[in-house]
């Protein structure tokens, strides 16, 4: 582990590796398979208990109600497929009308009834329900042509099912669309009846406006009115006068845009938009002048006689060019008044024309409009005559069938339900799918921690050491236990990461309870003191001492005694197995000795036992809830956080985190605690690594004790360790 990294400032999220999420599987594993047993099992067995169904298939064209060959009108133009009609035809063939045909045609009532056992036949809303159940309707591959496909336990009944129902619809089709012709021949003819009376009347008013108004009308029967006045005329005048307008649009616009600009773009303009000859010589002039001007002004300065001649020309010529610009604008504005004059004109004379033309119009206008109400009447009439012939003759003399039988549908051998070997197959990956889902969902609620990476991401701080499932006492396993490697690697890191080799004092804190503190600094401390060290361990939870149960001590006597003045120091320190290992119990914490731990004599005795001893290690509470672990952490040099895997969530750790850092503990690092090496992969190299290190140094004990080349302090050590307690 480098400690030399920086967690000051907050790390990038990484994204997940293929890795993580096969690491996920594993340990979700039990999860994934107990899902996946579940689905499978159940599809198997509602996949074998499922009564076999067998399904027919009828299929027929339809197309919609037209004759086959053309009548007196002109055929629509209808296109070759309408998905909304279509589906209309998909609900008349589920529909009442269509089905109760077929139920009565094949008594469905007593057949379903017998069927399933019932004495009572079913009513017809039943049926209709169990029967719409049984149907399904597809239309093939984008043609007019609709499969029906009815499901049934019987081959035969569904067969019959299907062609009943194929031609139930049939019929359908053919009585509804010969209904309908006959209402609309009906319709035809009334209204032709109210027609030929509205014509008549129109007539005769025509016959009486002709007389009345002496107009001889060469085609009394034609619908046309013509005009008075030569429209020619009308037409050339609006022309005419459309062009002056546009004429007078253009000055005007020409005008003010020139009106609004200053003399320098006013020049430029009308020497590149609209030239003029006699301000383009006068431009020129002065142009010429005041290149003269520039020479004679740096040849013999201001005061020479010539620089004053060509003074007063270039003024001169200014004031010409511009009493030219100011005439060249008044020219403009001359010109659009008189455009605008032209227009006006040009609009009195066309709307006297058009009057002129609609007071000649006007004694006619009568005439024309109920001749032309007669033509239209005349229209109406005889195109309803034409439409009743063309019906009665599709009515009579061509109809076809709109609806064609092209399969009829035949029982089938084999049924088509369950499909055993494709349902056990969805089961299996639906199984997966869902404990796969389930597993990462879960994973995805929880939020504890579960990698190196999510404790330096989130906490901004280094692991120091990773501690495996199952860890024992080290005081009764010995140096050579398998987990000794864990606390010797922790203990190795500890010693690099102190920022001065004076602190030597130390206590493990956690967020919750049980996230294994206890067990991790008795073992350290015993890590410690089989490397030589003289240590202490102190029990310093209060509430809950557990450390005197692990060395097999009273708890009568120990820190509180001493705190209160009751006993010295050497009477509440016991000593161990180990010589270098000593223990001072909790003691009992009267009511009265609540915040004791903040007292003077606290820091006393700390500062005391720092002369003593080389290490001194202090149990605490949790820290979330309790003050006593907070108070230990800023009395202490060094402050380790426990993290058992996979226990609290991370915004629990963080917040532990950022109360040691609040009452100014030195937080050295995270140590993750109770990890499953054998089942997760992410940590698998650990678990190497510790077996491959605990072989290799039992076979280097046993070489060293027959040679007599390794002392006694040196047991149990580590290459590392050994590099540290010389420099130390």
């Amino acid at each position: 582990m480098d400690s030399t990294k920086s967690f000051g400032t907050p790390q990038a999220e990484t994204k997940l590796h293929f890795l993580d999420y096969w690491r996920i599987i594993r340990v979700r594993k039990t999860v994934i398979l107990t899902v996946f047993m579940l689905v499978v099992l159940t599809t198997t067995l509602v996949t074998q208990f499922l009564p076999p169904t067998y399904e027919s298939v009828a299929r027929i064209e339809v197309e919609k109600d037209m004759p086959d060959v053309e009548g007196f009108r002109e055929r629509p133009v209808l296109s070759n497929f309408d998905p909304y009609w279509m589906q209309t035809q998909f609900e008349i063939i589920k529909s009442s009308t269509v089905l109760d045909a077929v139920i009565n045609k094949l008594k469905l009532n007593e057949r379903f009834a017998e069927r399933d056992g019932l004495q009572v036949p079913y009513r017809m809303d039943e049926t209709r329900l169990l029967l719409r159940r049984m149907v399904d309707l597809n239309l093939y591959r984008n043609t007019t042509i609709i499969e029906i496909r009815v499901e049934s336990q019987k081959p035969e009944e569904a067969a019959e099912i299907a062609n009943s129902i194929a031609e139930a619809y049939r019929d359908y089709r053919q009585r509804t669309r010969l209904t309908m012709v006959s209402k609309g021949i009906e319709t035809l003819q009334d209204e032709l009846k109210s027609k030929e009376q509205e014509y008549s009347v129109k007539e005769s008013n025509v016959v009486q406006l002709r007389k009345s108004l002496e107009i001889n009308d060469i085609d009394p029967y034609s619908g046309r009115v013509y005009g008075t006045l030569d429209s020619e005329t009308i037409r050339r005048l609006d022309a005419v006068h459309v062009d002056a307008q546009a004429r007078y649009v253009e000055l005007n616009a020409q005008y003010s845009r020139l009106t609004n600009m200053n003399r320098v773009e006013l020049k430029r303009a009308l020497v590149t938009v609209q030239p003029d000859t006699i301000l383009m010589g006068l431009l020129e002039d002065l142009n010429k002048t005041e290149q003269q001007l520039a020479l004679t002004a740096q040849d013999y300065g201001e005061a020479h006689p010539e620089y004053k001649r060509l003074v007063e020309l270039l003024t001169t010529q200014e004031r010409l060019v511009d009493e030219r610009l100011t005439g060249i604008l008044e020219g403009l504005r001359a010109l659009v008044e008189k455009s605008q004059a032209g227009v006006v004109e040009l609009a009195k004379h066309l709307d006297e024309a058009k009057k002129k033309d609609r007071e000649a119009g006007a004694k006619l206008m009568e005439y024309y409009s109920a001749k032309e109400e007669l033509e239209t009447a005349r229209t109406v009439k005889n195109a309803l005559a034409m439409r009743i012939q063309a019906a009665i003759l599709d009515n009579q003399k061509i109809q076809y069938s709109v609806v064609k039988m092209v399969d009829q549908a035949e029982p089938v051998l084999r049924p088509v339900r369950p499909k055993k070997i494709l349902n056990i197959s969805l089961g299996v990956v639906a199984g997966l799918v869902l404990g796969i889902g389930l597993a990462f969902f879960v994973e995805y609620l929880d939020t504890s921690v579960k990698t190196i990476d999510d404790v330096e991401r989130a906490l901004q701080a280094p692991v120091l050491g990773v501690i495996p499932q199952n860890v024992g006492n080290l005081l009764e396993e010995g140096p050579e236990s398998p987990h000794a490697e864990a606390y010797r690697v922790l203990r190795t890191n500890l010693l690099f990461s102190r920022k001065d080799q004076g602190w030597n004092t130390l206590t493990v804190v956690s967020a919750g309870a049980g996230e294994g503190k206890s067990t991790t600094l008795f073992n350290l401390a015993v890590v410690f003191a089989q490397n030589g060290n003289r240590v202490l361990l102190v029990d310093s939870d209060l509430r809950r001492p557990s450390l005197h149960k692990r060395l097999g001590v009273s708890n009568s006597i120990g820190l509180t005694n001493f705190l209160l003045k009751q006993n010295s120091l050497a009477e509440v320190i016991q000593t161990t197995s180990l010589p270098t290992l000593d223990f001072m119990p909790s003691g009992k914490l009267p009511s009265s000795a609540m915040g004791i731990l903040n007292s003077p004599s606290m820091k006393e005795m700390i500062s005391e036992l720092k002369r003593r001893y080389d290490f001194v290690f202090f149990d605490s509470p949790p820290i979330m809830g309790i003050s006593d672990a907070s108070i230990l952490a800023s009395e202490v040099d060094m402050t380790l956080q426990i993290i058992q895997y996979r226990r609290y969530p991370q915004p629990m750790t963080i917040r532990a985190k950022q109360m040691i850092e609040k009452v100014g503990g030195n937080l050295m690092g995270i140590v993750l605690n109770n990890i499953n090496m054998s089942s997760d992969s992410y940590y698998y190299y650990y678990s190497g690594y510790f077996e491959e290190s605990y072989y290799k140094d039992s076979d280097d004990k046993s070489s060293s004790r027959r040679k007599g080349k390794r002392s006694g302090s040196d047991a149990g050590s580590t290459s590392a360790e050994v590099e540290i307690k010389q420099k130390y």
